[in-house]
């Protein structure tokens, strides 16, 4: 053969190999931190594959259509043998990779292949799945977080900036997503919008899963993010990397000038003040790994070190950030022979974050801190441990068991604050109502945990078991996995026990009752919950086959059972669902038979747990009183009225300090949310370098729950149905319900502490059903990745629409998964039906590496992206209500948060629609990098990141809230003011040494 046909023939082999590497056949492997190789060999023949890392070997025979399978591989490079012909490949997370070991290429001893890239076409995968190495993600100007990786993908967009930075799937909130760790589960199902983390330079590989998962895969609506550390090998290597993002190379942020007239010439002119904010971000490694026994015991060890000082100010006061903690991660793998190994990984990540509160001048935009009035440390994180074994049994039976523990300590402060004696207390009496602070209290603790309890805590205790079993053209899977989950969480109460506000009427109404126009009132609010640990306990079974039924077509079906146990903190359940059903179906066909065309679709149904959040918030005793009086002084020490004029209105009261009984929270025929999917897509290897896909995406919410917090109609239900001196008091202060249908639940109709059931209709509760849905097509495309180049990139035409975000409310930043205001009364979903936060109609992302030696290597990050809807939020009309009834009290706790709103004339409130103020304009960002990897000094690499090269400036967020006060007949003046707008320009140097 000549050397031309050679290099032609290694060429088109490559990218066979290479196409197969980053899907897994089926829905295998969703949760785990293998991959596997399967292929096509002589029939009847041995095939041997050795892991090139660890030295480990196994044999099997093809079966008598030539059809192999080598199952729960750990991650690497793999040499595959048989009859004297042999290929090189490479394993990546949750893939199967394809090798065909042929007589017709015998002549080819090996072929070595490297690397994964986006979407490559596997004709055995029903799923929408991305897998990045650490080596190809340090190739792109991205931020070293797994949020800005999974960014890259198809079908993903940047939530919202309150909730920290997380992404949206699918149209999904960013609080419904699976995070996972050598296949271990470390969501925070606290309020799913945080995870245990890791050094980021201890990944491996980042698998993003977007869509069509197997059985073997739960709790999620959104997507999955999986992480596979490094691991030892049968070489001793190592190496040390600094990253620095210094302040002297970030640009500011922009201010906001106020729209409001009584303040644009007063020192509080600014609507957002941001511009003197300060970031300085140094991180630093030292890893290495090798073998403690040659082929037999490998160990990994990486320590990070950081240095992150942030200082925050405002107009009246400043807060510096300093985080200096170490994070660490050690991983053992010990294969005990070829067929059984075991493996064990550590994480410790917490972090002690060290803050000191300053209070200044008003207005003195200065840099610098001054009047320190508070010095504290927070505790965040905790640590991982996770043991995990695999079997391979016999030759096509292969059976994994995983156990596994996480702490987490939530935001702990270690010392309690000065002033927590003294009442909370801010003067909104100047005209433009302002929020000043005044009396001895401490801003930066407006709450207060009970000490007694400790730290609110986080603990996941999980097991499971795993099997896989290759029966002819069926491949098998089968598991079950249990988890329990505990919350721990303080009670609180405001600071010195009690909040006052002050304020002027300028509308001569308060609290429902007429005042002299410009007179001056005070509110006085008490807050207290009670301290208690709550436990979360889930489980599931599933079943699946992946059906060969032809050379061309695969079949997929998988089943699974989900069930979730969420109980108060007397260990009595209160929602208790069993036996959820959740099937999956799926299909793929290798149309020419030769991996270059597939067709391919999946259904599923999946759900999504309680949250503990839940259990805290519905189970637990929490009591909020709410007051109004006129007053004739104020302490100038304490802030607190010196001497209470009459009460203006009536007391409102929320919640109660007794525990609800469990069978009057949740209701009895409650099910827990689930969503039901559909993809249909195609993919073409257009030739030896370039491939391309597209899929159709479906996504509907089915059934949603959440809670709601009115009385008035079950009261006046329960009093038409025989009990009329009912009065609504024994009601919890909040009930679980899936919207649009009945609530069953228990009623104290005779305060006497037995509870009548009743089944109250839909149409009494008012609740419109709970909607969500996602319809999308994505375009994606690559050339595959080679020593020189690679590109990749997507456009997503979505829509994302219904009457409720999710588990949380972008638009209120609320974070109360499950439990967000949008039911709490029927008059928070009128004009709730429109564009959802999260919808990007227009979305594309283009990014690669391009060397141009052997010394120099580029890389780009292009993002463009429409904005998101904006709406108008305002109080409830709770003139509307019965003024006998509890509604009206209870609504009037809330701020600005219904889609009622005044008009700009400042007339009554009018309904408004989600969505009717336009959008955020469209975005567009560039980010480059620039490496340099001398010859004099192999190993070394210096490397530059420029984010945001541009300094693109363009508004991200507006400001929503339309009403300023309740009682204040006038509209907001900065509604849709500008809020966020793009990250600014900002320098990232790295210095990477490997050995």
């Amino acid at each position: 053969m000549s050397s031309a046909s050679t290099r032609k023939t290694l060429r088109r082999s490559a990218l066979a190999a290479t196409l197969s590497l980053a899907l897994v056949s089926g829905a295998a492997f969703a949760q785990s931190s293998v991959g596997s190789i399967y292929g096509e060999a002589s029939s009847g023949q041995s095939v041997l594959i050795e892991n090139l890392d660890t030295g480990t070997k196994r044999e099997i025979s093809a079966d008598d259509k030539g059809r192999f399978t080598f199952n729960q591989l750990p991650t690497g490079k793999y040499r595959v043998s048989s009859d004297g012909i042999s290929r090189e490949v490479v394993v990546n997370v949750g893939t199967g990779t394809r090798v065909e070991l042929m007589a017709k290429e015998t002549e080819l001893e090996t072929i070595q292949v490297d690397g994964s890239a986006i979407n490559p076409i596997d004709v055995r995968s029903v799923e929408s799945t991305t897998v990045f190495s650490q080596n190809q993600i340090q190739r792109l100007p991205v931020a070293r977080d797994i949020t800005n990786v999974a960014l890259l993908a198809p079908g993903t967009v940047k939530g919202d900036t309150g909730f920290g930075n997380l992404a949206s799937f699918g149209g999904s909130s960013v609080a419904e997503n699976g995070y996972y760790i050598n296949g271990f589960d470390v969501t925070n199902i606290r309020n799913f919008v945080s995870y245990a983390t890791l050094p980021f330079d201890a990944i491996s590989e980042q698998q993003i899963k977007t869509g069509g998962y197997g059985a073997e895969y739960g709790r999620s609506l959104g997507g999955v993010i999986n992480l596979v550390t490094k691991r030892g090998s049968n070489e001793w290597e190592g190496g040390a990397s600094v990253y620095w993002s210094p302040e002297a190379l970030r640009e500011n942020g922009k201010d906001v000038r106020t729209r409001n007239t009584d303040l644009i010439n007063t020192p509080q002119n600014r609507f957002v003040y941001r511009s003197d904010n300060e970031r300085d971000n140094l991180s630093y490694n030292v890893y290495g790994g090798g073998p403690l026994i040659q082929d037999r015991l490998f160990f990994f060890g990486l320590i990070e070190g950081q240095n992150v000082e942030t200082d925050n100010y405002t107009f009246e006061d400043s807060t510096s950030f300093r985080d200096e903690d170490p994070q660490a991660l050690v991983k053992l793998d010990w294969n005990i022979t070829d067929d059984h190994l075991l493996e064990l990984t550590g994480i410790y990540n917490e972090t002690k974050t060290k803050t000191r509160f300053y209070q200044r001048d008003v207005g003195r935009y200065a840099q610098q801190h001054e009047d320190l009035v508070d010095s504290y440390e927070r505790e965040n994180g905790g640590n991982v441990i996770v043991a995990k074994y695999t079997g391979y049994l016999t030759d096509n039976f292969t059976l994994s068991a995983q156990a596994g523990r996480l702490e987490n300590t939530e935001g702990f402060r270690t010392t309690p604050a000065d002033g927590a004696e003294c009442p909370a207390a801010y003067d909104s009496r100047p005209a433009g109502n302002p929020l000043n602070f005044i009396g001895c209290w401490n801003e930066s603790a407006f709450t207060v945990p009970d000490a007694a309890f400790g730290p609110d805590t986080d603990e996941r205790q999980a097991y499971r078991i795993d099997a896989e079993w290759a029966l002819g053209d069926h491949y098998v899977r089968f598991g079950y996995d249990d988890e329990k989950f505990t919350s721990g969480h303080a009670g609180l109460t405001y600071s010195g026990g009690i909040y006052y506000r002050y304020f002027t009427s300028r509308s001569g109404r308060v609290n429902g009752t007429d005042v002299p126009v410009n007179s001056e009132y005070v509110r006085v609010r008490e807050f207290q919950s009670s301290s208690s640990s709550y436990d979360v306990y889930n489980s599931a079974i599933y079943l699946e086959d992946n059906w060969q039924v032809t050379d061309n077509i695969l079949l997929y079906g998988g089943l699974r059972s989900e069930s979730f146990d969420n109980r108060n903190g007397d260990g009595v359940s209160f929602v208790d669902a069993k036996h959820l059903i959740a099937p999956r179906l799926g299909f793929a066909w290798d149309v020419n038979g030769d991996s270059s065309v597939k067709v391919f679709g999946n259904a599923g149904r999946y759900h999504i747990p309680v949250a503990s959040n839940t259990n805290i918030r519905a189970s637990g005793a929490e009591q909020l009183t709410e007051q109004f009086y006129f007053f004739t002084g104020i302490d100038p020490t304490t802030g607190a009225p010196t001497n209470l004029g009459g009460q203006i209105g009536g007391t409102n009261v929320n919640g109660t300090l007794v525990p609800p009984d469990p069978g009057t929270v949740a209701s009895t025929n409650l099910d827990p949310m689930y969503q039901d999917e559909f993809i249909l897509g195609a993919q073409w290897a257009l030739n030896d370098v370039w491939t391309a896909g597209v899929r159709a995406i479906r996504r509907d919410v089915k059934n949603g729950y959440d809670d709601f917090c009115s009385y008035d109609a079950i009261t006046a239900y329960v009093q038409a149905n025989g009990y009329a001196d009912y009065d609504g008091s024994t009601l919890a202060s909040c009930m679980i319900i899936n919207p649009g249908r009945s609530l069953d639940i228990g009623i104290d109709v005779n305060h006497d502490g037995n509870l009548v059931d009743f089944s109250i209709p839909a149409s009494v509760i008012g609740l419109p059903k709970y909607e969500r849905s996602y319809n999308a097509v994505e375009v994606f495309w690559e050339a595959i990745m080679s020593d020189k180049w690679f590109l990749q990139g997507s456009y997503t035409l979505a829509h994302s629409y219904g009457n409720v975000e999710g588990y949380v409310n972008s638009t209120l930043e609320q974070d109360d998964a499950g439990l967000t205001q949008d039911f709490d009364h029927p008059l928070f979903e009128d004009g709730a039906f429109g564009d959802l936060p999260n919808d990007r109609r227009h979305t594309l992302k283009l990014f690669g590496s391009y060397s141009l030696n052997d010394e120099w290597r580029f890389g780009a990050n292009v993002l463009v992206q429409s904005g998101r809807p904006v709406s108008c939020n305002g109080y409830v009309p709770t003139s509307t209500l019965d003024p006998d009834g509890s509604d009206a009290g209870n609504l009037a706790f809330y701020g600005a948060s219904s889609f009622y709103c005044r008009t700009e004339d400042g007339g009554p409130q009018v309904l408004t629609q989600r969505g009717q103020f336009g959008r955020t304009p469209w975005t567009y960002s560039l980010d480059l990098s620039a490496a340099y990897q001398p010859q004099w000094l192999s190993g070394l690499t210096l490397q530059v990141d420029v984010f945001n090269v541009l300094n693109s400036e363009r508004v991200t967020e507006y400001s929503e809230t339309g009403d300023l006060v309740r009682q204040d007949e006038t509209i907001n003046p900065n509604f849709l003011n500008d809020v966020n707008y793009q990250t600014p320009r900002s320098v990232r140097l790295a210095a990477r040494y490997e050995w």
